[in-house]
């Protein structure tokens, strides 16, 4: 492929991550004013999982059917589904219709995040993607300072829909220069059937285990979970003898490939649990605007592109290991000392905490996912890439979920502790200026300190997810990225000697 197709491509791409950048800092900023006008705070949470729910979904599926059909019409179907969901949310007038857009909207997503990291396994050696990441990680630090700041002024001064209209006029032009720029390599003609069974138990077994996760207690929830463990059970059995998985099962006996998973669900549903309530937090307790809201989010983003620049460069020096466990124990500081905020919390605490956790973000994900791409075959690339995404975003999804609810629990207990009912109180004062200053001082003061303890709860979890976290990336195999390009260089000359052996034994005389 040529140099300037290239450019053409890293463009389009860099557009794409510009995107899911924006998307992940400006709806957690703008939910608190939506909430505010639409209603629907019991189900605050969904607007985040069910968008993590589709977008985790679709990430393998993704992968495979781009391994099978080709990059470029995938991505446009990916596209496409994004934009479809942005203008469905953008013109919702309640939460409902709000959270069916971020479902079709989360089908796109979890398409053009693995897909960008599949396309620059594609087409850049590893020395060369751990030379770019600092071009990609500073498209995450532009939209860091411009999503949030962008976000909160758009909810302050115009209208929230906007935050959604602005995804439009991006989406369209990186799927331009992608079409235009990408040639996909000729794909071999008995193309193998899609997974369907898998794909059916995968999306059945989350589905289920999610909503048996929104009431724990309760026989209903319990007898969902037990559905989920059926569904996964049944998942792992059928994935075993399909003859193109979903899922690759095989991948798993790998150490490196099986810790980056476990890893990638435990550090998802440390941050995205703990960012999507932030803002509320921030907003709600704190008493800031939304503008304000956003920008706190600012010192996690900042510090994650810093790292992420430094991460990609030490790479090509030391082991990905080293470079992992210190972004871990990064992010464990950074969530031990989130898990200690109050309602007199100063915002430099939380932007602290924020930026130690930014930056073990920056570290530990460009590492594992460097480290999967250079040890699997090239044919394996988008199913290893894509499922790596996917358990980031199955952990985030039960990180939301989980904490959702717990939220809901310790919010209405703390309430009736403090002589209210939980039926009669409305968040919405300490969101919304007007009704806020209607209210009672005392009444408004009561329920911004039992929203903190709810939120510092739930804050206690994700600290619990970073340290198991932790724990597992200790278990990391050691060497560096040249040693596995080495290995997997070697065992595919191996593979292709064998092959050719085998061909010229069938062709030659009796």
């Amino acid at each position: 492929m040529s140099n300037q197709r290239k450019v053409i491509i890293t463009l389009g791409i860099m557009l794409s991550l510009f995107l899911s950048s924006m998307e992940a800092t400006v709806v957690a900023t703008a939910m608190p004013t939506i909430v505010s006008q639409l209603g629907g705070l019991h189900i605050y949470s969904w607007v985040f999982s069910i968008y993590l729910l589709t977008s985790t979904t679709m990430v393998p599926i993704f992968g495979k059917l781009s391994d099978i059909y080709g990059r470029r019409p995938i991505y446009a179907i990916a596209m496409g589904l994004f934009l479809i969901g942005s203008l469905i949310c953008a013109l919702a007038n309640s939460m409902p219709l709000l959270i069916a857009g971020r479902a079709v909207q989360g089908l796109g997503a979890g398409g053009l995040m693995p897909l960008s990291f599949i396309m620059v396994g594609d087409i850049f050696s590893f020395e060369q993607r751990a030379r770019i990441q600092g071009l990609f990680s500073g498209v995450w630090g532009v939209s860091s300072i411009v999503g949030p700041l962008l976000g909160g002024f758009l909810v302050d001064r115009v209208s929230w829909n906007w935050i959604f209209y602005l995804n439009i006029i991006p989406g369209l032009g990186a799927t331009l220069l992608i079409w235009l720029a990408w040639v996909d390599l000729p794909r071999a003609t008995n193309r193998p059937k899609i997974d369907y069974a898998g794909t059916a138990l995968l999306s059945a077994g989350i589905i289920v285990l999610l909503l048996g996760l929104l009431d724990l207690g309760t026989p209903l929830s319990w007898a969902l979970l037990g559905l989920a463990v059926l569904c996964i059970a049944a998942l792992v059995w059928f994935e075993l003898r399909a003859a193109d998985p979903i899922l690759p099962i095989p991948l798993f006996r790998e150490q490196l490939f099986s810790v980056a998973c476990i890893q990638g669900v435990l550090v998802g549903w440390t941050l995205f649990g703990s960012v999507s309530y932030i803002p509320l937090f921030v907003q709600a307790v704190l008493g800031t605007s939304a503008t304000q809201a956003g920008a706190t989010l600012t010192p996690l983003m900042l510090s994650w592109v810093f790292a992420s620049i430094i991460g990609g460069r030490m790479l090509l020096r030391f082991n990905y290991r080293s470079l992992a466990l210190i972004g871990m124990v990064s992010l464990t500081i950074g969530t031990l000392l989130l898990s200690q905020i109050n309602a007199q919390t100063s915002q430099i605490l939380l932007s602290a905490s924020l930026m130690l956790m930014g930056g073990g973000m920056g570290l530990s994900i460009p590492a594992f996912l460097i480290a999967v791409q250079s040890s699997v075959s090239r044919r394996s690339l988008g199913t290893a890439t894509s499922t790596l995404q996917f358990s980031r975003n199955i952990g985030g999804t039960l990180g939301v979920s989980v904490m959702g609810a717990v939220l809901s629990t310790q919010l209405a207990t703390r309430l009736a502790i403090s002589g209210l009912d939980p039926a009669s109180v409305s968040i919405n004062s300490l969101l919304d200026p007007v009704a806020s200053a209607s209210a009672g001082a005392t009444l408004d003061g009561a329920i911004r300190v039992a929203l903190a303890g709810s939120i510092q709860s739930i804050f206690i979890i994700a600290l619990g997810a970073a340290v198991l976290g932790l724990l597992v990336t200790l278990l990391t195999p050691r060497g560096d990225i040249a040693q596995l390009d080495a290995k997997r260089s070697e065992t595919e000359n191996a593979q292709l000697d064998v092959k050719r052996g085998e061909a010229e034994n069938a062709s030659a005389p009796v």
